[in-house]
Formats: C-alpha cells, structure tokens, sequence
C-alpha cells in the first residue's frame, strides 16, 4: 500500500513541478564539490578588495580564514558546497558530506552519531572520550564535542555554505580542529527583499519505509533596515531495519524538526547586528547499528538504543566597519539535552559465565549549557598587509546521569528482587570545561605574485569532573555468599537468586583538574606563476586538551577482573605537525578548475581509546607516535554547452611507527598498524542539461563514491597484547551510487531520484567495543524518490 501510494503521489506531482539545474556555460556555472574547492552557488559578503577581484572572476568567496577571500587563493585544501548542490544531491546531514570530500570519511554509527575522520587522523572511529579530531562549527558555535556522545544531525537547508577545511586548523579554530574543521554557515535575513522558499522530499526504501522531509523559508523585510529570515523543517523517515529483540519492524525510524529565525538590523552602512534562535529535536526510535549474522537489515537489543538529541541555540552577533578593518563580536549560547540509551549485553558473551549473557543496559541522560564568546578583527586595507586578531572564550557545563539497568522479565526469572524498579546502580556526575585563547594570522603579500601567512594561537584549556553525592549501588546478601554484599552482575552472571537490601549512596567526589596550554602555529607561502595558477607551502601544528578519565585508578568489579588492567590518571595533550604543498589552477575561462595537494603528518603522543577487557571500562591513554601521508585532487570540466564532468580522489598511508611495550599492552596497538581511513577513496559527477522548451530545462545526473577499506580499532586487546581483540575488523570497500532527473520551470522544480542505485549492503562503520551485539554500520537501502522545491 506504502509502495502503491507513493509511486501514484510522484506520478501526479512529477507533472506540475521542476527542480533547478546548472548553468549551462563556464561564466555561470554552479559546480558540485565534486569538482575543486567549489560551491553550487557563489556568495559574497562584506566585499574586500581581493573578494571583489574574485566576484570579477567567477570565483567562489570562502570565510575559512576569518576574511573573504577567493577560494582559489587560500593556502590550504577546502571543499565548499551550496545550496543549490546540497539538494541537487539531496544532502542534508554530515553523511554526504564525508562522502563527496576527498580525504574524509563519516564515521556514523547511527543517527546523531556523527565523527568526522580527515586525512587518515583517527585510532578508531569512535573516539570515546576523545575529542574529535575535526571541529564542527555551526556559525560561530562549536558543536563537536568528544566521540561518546550524540551530535545533532543539522538539518542543511538555506544554508549559505559548508566549508570542509582539511588540515590542522588550530590558529583559529582551536583545539579541536586537530586535523581539519567543518563549517555550517546560515543564510542571514536579507534587507529589502521578500522571498521565499521550500524544498519537499518523498522517498521510498524497500517497499514498506517511507520517508518525509519538509523544509520551507520566508524572508520579510521591515522597513530598509531590518529584515527577519524564518526556516521550519520537518522529517519523518521510516526506517528499515527489523529489531528481532524488541519485534519492531522498520525499528531505526527518525523523526526530527526545528526551525530558525533570524532578524538582522543595520542601522547604518558600518553597523549590522544579528539576532539568531534555532531548535532541533533530533528522536531516533532506535539504533541503526546491524548484526549481519541475523540476516540482512536485522539487529537485536533488548530495548531500543536511543541517541537523541535537543538542541537551543542562540546567538548575537554585531559587525562594525572602521573602513580600514570589520570588528566582529559573536555570542553565543547552547542549551543541549541528549539520551544515549543503550543495551550492554554484549559485554558478557555467552558462556564467558555460567548465567550469561545477561540483561544490561545503561540509561545516560546528559545536559549540556555552553557559552562561547569571540571577538575578531579582520583587516580590509587593500594593501600589502592583511590581517586576522581576536579573542575566544568557551565554558561548558555537562551534567550526565548513569542509570545502570536490568529489565522486569530478567528480574523475576533470575529471582532478583528488592529494585524498585529496573535500575540497580545510579551515579549523578557533572563536568565543567573551559578554553580561553587569542589567535591572529598576518599576511603580507609581497606582490600580487606572492604572499606569506603566518598564523599563531595561544590559550588555556581546562576540564574538570565531579561526582554528586547520592545515586546509589544496590547489593544484598545470599545465603550462597555468607556475610557478604553481593552486586548485580555477581548475582546475575552466577545465577544466584538476590534480594536487594542496600542502597549506598555515592559521596561527592572533586576530579584532579586537568590543564593544558599550548600555542599552535602556521606558516604559509603562497605563489602564482601565473594569473590562473596559485601554489602554496603550508606548515601547521595542532593538538587536544588533556583527559583525566573518570574511572582512573579503579579495578574491575566484575568477575574474573582481580587481574584486569587499572584504569589510568588519562591522557595528556597530543602533538600534531602537517606539512602540505598544493597547487590550484583554473583554465579556458574557469571551464576546467584542477586542484592537488600532498601532505606529511607527524602525529605523536597520540590521545586513544581503549576499553578494559573484563567490563568494557572506557579510558584514554597516550602512545607513541604514528604518520599519515597521502595525495589529494580534485577536478571541474564543462566540456560542452551543458555538461559538467567532476571528479576528486585521494590516497593515504597512515599508519604507527613508534610504540614502547608498555604503550602497545595498554592500548592493543602495535607497530606498523594502519590507522582507521581508507587508504583509497573518490567520488565522481556527471550532470547534462538541455533544453524541454523555452522555460523549462530537464537535467540528467548521477554520482558515485568509492570508500576503501579501513580497520575499526587497533588489533590486540588492552591489557593482553598477545591475544587478537574480537571486536577487531575491517569495513568493506564499497561504492555507492545515484542517479536523478530533473526539470526546472522558472522557480519551480521536481526531481526523480534514486540512492544507492545496486542497493548495496556493504558494513560501513564497525563499532569498536564489544558491549554491543549489534556493532555494524551499513548503507541505507535503494531508495527511489522525488524532490519538489520552490525559489531554490
């Protein structure tokens, strides 16, 4: 019936409707990223000398530096995407992406799980409590956090951009941009302008999951110096895999909205101010993690695992020009509320224990508030100098509730009583982190030939944790046990029956505070042998804060772990230094563009994850050292009225290269292990547009990525390095492709579409730990579909 109604809707709509299409010649082309360094629309800001050349030209005008700049210009590897692109290719979340960058990958477990890998930095792709090692920004906040916790997928419609800077960007990004950083920038209200805009999305996977987005924008101007810009969305997307624990089919299904509304006011021609609110409310129904062994498209928990997501964000920012230089000042404030409900009975396989496996899950609800204030000032002199100073402040609050569990049915078979309800052990903890930086970045152009860039950042970052007093840990006494109090797991693992008698409460506990401060640096040499042609040498360095785990000196608990590992104090700052040479080209009147780059990184004292055997206890740790060095490219051509050819690639070799005993027993890790990125990946796209009649245009297009093979962890277990870790695997190499057609009518468009054309299984993602049963990652199904849009 699902099936039968959706293909009768696309029919009847597909008639009256159009999508928007390409250009059709080199001076008004809107190239997908698939291409180099390009957007599907060209925007342009607050005009600067250099961006005003640029606009000459047909250049696309990128922020990335904290100034407008030409993107052919700027001394580092970028990718942009417009607006136009990101729903030509229906992107709209972090997954496309990673897909159509070169040298990034998505590592995405599930919904709301969203951990960036740039240019092969990362042990594994999860990264629990680690910080990312790609900083996501969405305007001026920072969103990424540290790798076990959810990340709100942004909703990208009427977005001005998205910039993938790949390198370390830590002069004015911070810490957290280690070996790249994403930025969502939002289209502003703009003045005297009413306009509108909306974008539906009908989809069909399989033949019984249907899925809705729903995106509309109105711009209205108030006088000429005011103007408000409101978005609304709304997704209900069936999902497609079949939950045999809970018999829910179709269990993975998400349902998400929010909006945004913006008002800008520009008293005079120097002065403009923005006021920005935005909420989502991002509810998986459950985990889309699989089990392959079950059968294709099946998982199993006992309940559903939820990784939801709520998110406020507000924000002010005040933009005044002194003609010589633009001051920027930007608050901004987040409230984030987020469950990460999982099931962890795979931490005790069948057979490790007479009573196992067991019901065990933990119920986490985490609240984040965070403040983060920069001030900048950006030059505009339109001479030989140039430059970038200002300010960063960041303070967040996380407040996190474990709730360990059982489940009612398990209870009362194992005779476990004396819970008052599922939950035997509840610890109340909070965290408070700060960053306090100043950064600047001067540029001296020594001709219009030639130009150096140095950069410099220097702050302190601190993190501390707190446990509350209260919460408690439940255990009674067993005559099986004399004069002992026996825990859950005892009991259950050993199947002995329990009455929970005892509830101790946790005391306050004040965590070591963990400091760090470091500079980063970056030093930048820009030529151009020619008009067309820019090259570029660019030294950078990075690090992350320091990490005090939060179970550091404890033992195992659980049975049989007398022997296990201690948990460390954690993990001290790592180290980072890329070298990078490139070159970007752009001929025959911007119909072929050609952009390469060639890196080096040096990474020591690496921050990782590892898990303590016996119970699954996460903990960060240093090791030695490891290096990453690859190749990537990225290619435009428009070889004929309406056509467009574009291409990336890249190749990288990262691996480790220094490690004592002591660091590979702790960790699993060993010496010439490859780390977790492809050592090959590429996309390609190829659109054609032609005429249907005088005003309507039809677009044929179709575009392919390939995700090589990559290791989900290191290969040993931590604590016993000559034992293979059972969690330890390889995603498969895969390819994925679509396919659409569209026509255009003025402001009108539709789009027939179909994802993942061969509808391929492949395991993207393994998830390293082996508390869950349900570990792989895998491509969403064929799904045919159409686009309806309006002044997009």
């Amino acid at each position: 019936m699902t099936a039968r109604y959706f293909a009768t809707a696309s029919a009847l709509a597909f008639t009256a409707h159009a999508i928007p299409t390409y250009a059709q010649d080199a001076n008004d082309i809107a190239q997908p990223s698939t291409g180099p360094d390009v957007a599907g629309e060209e925007v342009i800001e607050d005009v600067s000398p250099s961006a005003e050349a640029a606009r000459s030209s047909n250049t696309i005008i990128v922020t990335a530096t904290r100034r407008e700049e030409s993107i052919q210009d700027v001394p580092l590897s970028i990718t942009a995407f417009g607006q136009e692109e990101l729903t030509k290719k229906g992107i709209v979340g972090f997954e496309g992406i990673g897909r159509e960058t070169p040298g990034v990958i998505l590592n995405r477990p599930t919904q709301n799980f969203n951990n960036f890998t740039a240019r092969g930095i990362a042990t594994n792709g999860y990264n629990a409590n680690l910080s990312s090692t790609v900083s996501v920004y969405i305007d001026e906040l920072p969103v990424s956090t540290i790798g076990n916790t959810t990340v709100v997928d942004p909703n990208l419609f009427d977005v001005e951009r998205v910039e993938f800077l790949r390198g370390p960007q830590g002069t004015l990004f911070g810490s957290g941009s280690l070996s790249g950083a994403m930025r969502i920038i939002t289209k502003s209200p703009e003045l005297g302008y009413f306009d509108t805009a909306a974008l539906v999305d009908f989809g069909l996977t399989n033949d019984d999951s249907f899925r809705q987005r729903y995106n509309a924008m109105v711009n209205v101007p108030i006088g000429d110096k005011v103007a408000v810009r409101a978005v609304g969305f709304y997704r209900d997307e069936e999902g497609y895999l079949d939950n045999l624990g809970t018999g829910v089919n179709n269990s993975n299904t998400l349902i998400d909205y929010g909006g945004r509304l913006v008002l800008l006011f520009q008293p005079t021609d120097r002065l403009s101010i923005k006021l920005l609110g935005s909420y989502e409310n991002s509810d998986p129904k459950d985990s889309s993690l699989t089990s392959p062994s079950l059968g294709e498209e099946k998982r199993i928990s006992d309940e559903p695992d939820r990784f939801t997501g709520k998110q406020l964000i507000a924000n002010a920012t005040l933009e005044y020009d002194f003609d010589w230089a633009t001051l920027t000042s930007s608050s901004t404030y987040s409230d984030f509320k987020q469950r990460f409900y999982v099931d962890l009975a795979g931490t005790f396989a069948p057979g490790s224990f007479p009573g196992a496996p067991i019901a065990f899950g933990l119920d986490a609800d985490a609240f984040d508030n965070v403040f983060v204030q920069e001030t900048r000032l950006a030059s505009s002199l339109g001479g030989a100098f140039e430059f970038v100073v200002g300010g960063f402040y960041l303070n967040r609050r996380r407040d996190v509730d474990f709730l360990y569990r059982s489940n009612p049915a398990f209870l009362e078979a194992r005779g476990l009583t004396g819970l008052p309800d599922k939950y035997f052990q509840e610890q109340y903890t909070y965290s408070i982190s700060e960053e306090i930086a100043a950064f600047g970045e001067l540029t001296y152009r020594f001709s219009d030939r030639f130009w150096l860039t140095g950069g410099l950042r220097y702050g302190e970052i601190s993190a501390q944790g707190f446990t509350e007093a209260g919460g408690f840990l439940a255990t009674g006494t067993t005559p099986f046990i004399p004069g002992a109090q026996t825990n859950y797991y005892t009991a259950a693992l050993f199947g002995i029956p329990l009455n929970f008698d005892t509830f101790t409460p946790y005391e306050a506990v004040e965590g070591v505070k963990a400091k760090g401060s470091k500079p980063s640096y970056k030093l930048a040499a820009s030529f151009k042998p020619t008009q067309n042609i820019t090259t570029y040498a660019t030294f950078a360095t990075g690090f992350r804060a320091p990490i005090v785990n939060a179970a550091a000196g404890r033992p195992s608990v659980a049975p049989g772990g007398e022997n296990d590992i201690i948990i460390p104090f954690g993990a001290t700052s790592d180290d980072l230094k890329s070298y990078e040479i490139g070159a970007k080209a752009v001929w025959l009147d911007g119909r072929v563009t050609a952009n390469l780059a060639a890196y080096y990184i040096d990474w020591s004292n690496i921050q990782v994850q590892a898990n303590r055997v016996s119970d699954s206890v996460q903990f960060a740790t240093n090791i030695g050292a490891a290096t990453s060095k690859g190749i990537e490219f990225e290619l435009g051509v428009v070889p004929a009225t309406g056509w467009f050819l574009g291409a990336n690639g890249a190749y990288n070799d990262a691996k480790i290269t220094e490690l004592t005993a002591a660091e590979a027993a702790i960790s699993g890790a060993e010496i010439g292990h490859r780390l977790s990125a492809p050592r090959i990946q590429g996309a390609a796209f190829v659109s054609y547009t032609f005429n249907l009649a005088d005003d309507m245009e039809a677009t044929l297009a179709t575009n392919a990525q390939y995700i090589g093979e990559y290791n989900s962890s290191f290969p040993n277990q931590p604590g016993n390095p000559n034992v293979r870790l059972a969690t330890f695997g390889q995603t498969d190499a895969y390819t994925n492709v679509n396919a659409s057609f569209g026509v255009t009518k003025g402001k009108l468009g539709a789009q027939l579409y179909v994802e993942n054309i061969f509808d391929d299984h492949s395991i993207t993602y393994i998830h390293p730990e082996a508390f869950l049963i349900s570990r792989f990652g895998t491509l969403r199904p064929r799904t045919f579909g159409i686009r309806l849009s309006y002044g997009i």
